[in-house]
């Protein structure tokens, strides 16, 4: 598997991770869903990255695969008062990776980060690599500390 620009984003910090790469259905309604069952995780920290703009901003946010987004929650995490979906192209160019291997590692462009805080409570959560098919075991409170990503309520 060749090392994404998340992984070696984590190797330079010297961040050790567990990897797990599955078999990426790009027909699936939902990716992370989808590579939770495809691995037998829990949905609840297998989690999806979803880039945003806040009052025009990109941002990232990173939350349980089983769950959506609330706009206004995100805005307040981001000291906003709009938030947006960003489109997918404009993720894509932003963050460098395609849409459904969307990391918040090793971005392009470094952006502020929030990780659901009911994620950051368990020991392990999995968050995409950086391509498609292929997930990372992490601690949350590392994942915290080396994005400089705060935790937030941001679930609808």
């Amino acid at each position: 598997m060749a090392a994404t620009p998340g992984l070696k984003f984590l190797e330079g910090k010297g961040v050790k991770v567990s990897l797990h790469p599955y078999d990426y259905n790009p027909n699936a309604e939902a990716v992370g869903l989808a590579a939770a069952a495809a691995l037998g995780l829990d949905p609840a920290l297998t989690l999806k990255t979803l880039m945003v703009e806040v009052d025009g901003k990109p941002a990232c946010c990173v939350i349980p695969s089983d769950r959506q987004l609330s706009m206004k929650r995100v805005a307040a995490a981001f000291g906003g008062k709009q938030a947006t979906m960003m489109p997918p192209a404009k993720a894509e160019k932003l963050t460098g990776y395609h849409v459904g291997g969307i990391s918040p590692f090793g971005q392009k462009r470094a952006v502020p980060t929030a990780i659901e805080a009911t994620a950051c409570t368990a020991e392990t959560v999995w968050i995409n690599a950086g391509a498609r098919g292929l997930l990372l075991g992490i601690a949350p409170t590392k994942a915290l500390e080396v994005l400089g990503a705060a935790a937030a309520e941001l679930l609808a």
